[in-house]
């Protein structure tokens, strides 16, 4: 029987031989693997001028040993955006100056990028970054994937249709209807504070015995 006939029977009997790296009864170890992630809010809103804050958090793996050097950026617009703020070198983009505020230390896996002042051109995605490091796997870097997208509301001072009482009208006097035989022994009296509702004035129809009297 050649060769090619005895390939189909031998074949299992391959399969089931224990390879190499298992005859000593131990699977082969796996590299070890920097586990990582960023959460931040998917969405967030605040008034124009206004503040908002954004807040992040971290992890990586637990057998990292000894972390240092941390550094945490924000991105601006994209993933690949401009970096707006950087802690080491110390960073902060023109269109915020004097208007952000990372609250976070070092040691911390969970902090919070504040913005105030906020302007409409605020609107955007905003991206945490973290680089370190670590004692077993060296230097990392990661950063959020979706980032969180910002959006800018009107605020209520700026609607001009708002009513003000400053602008409400008194409400008119009403009419007072006095028989005519009671106001003409009124004016007989030489009142100073009563006068007939006629001179400049339009005077509402007047009922048969009736006069409009209005105060002077």
């Amino acid at each position: 029987m050649g060769l090619p006939l005895l390939l189909p029977l031998l074949l299992p009997l391959l399969l089931l031989l224990p390879p190499a790296s298992l005859q000593g009864g131990e699977w082969p170890k796996l590299p070890a693997r920097f586990d990582y992630g960023m959460n931040q809010p998917t969405q967030l809103s605040a008034p124009e001028g206004g503040s908002i804050r954004i807040p992040f958090f971290f992890y990586y793996s637990q057998d990292s040993g000894s972390v240092s050097n941390v550094i945490i950026s924000w991105r601006w617009k994209h993933f690949h955006g401009d970096f707006i703020y950087k802690t080491t070198p110390r960073l902060i983009h023109k269109n915020f100056e004097n208007r952000l505020l990372l609250n976070w230390e070092e040691g911390m896996k969970n902090g919070s990028l504040q913005i105030s002042n906020l302007r409409r051109e605020d609107e955007g995605l905003y991206f945490c970054q973290v680089e370190m490091i670590t004692e077993k796997y060296g230097e990392q870097e990661w950063q959020s994937i979706q980032g969180t997208e910002l959006t800018i509301t009107h605020s209520e001072s700026s609607c001009p249709n708002r009513p003000s009482a400053l602008h409400s009208q008194p409400p008119s006097p009403p009419h007072l209807l006095f028989p005519t035989s009671v106001l003409s022994t009124l004016l007989a009296s030489h009142s100073p504070h009563l006068s007939l509702g006629c001179s400049s004035h339009t005077v509402p129809p007047v009922q048969p015995g009736l006069a409009p009297l209005s105060w002077s």
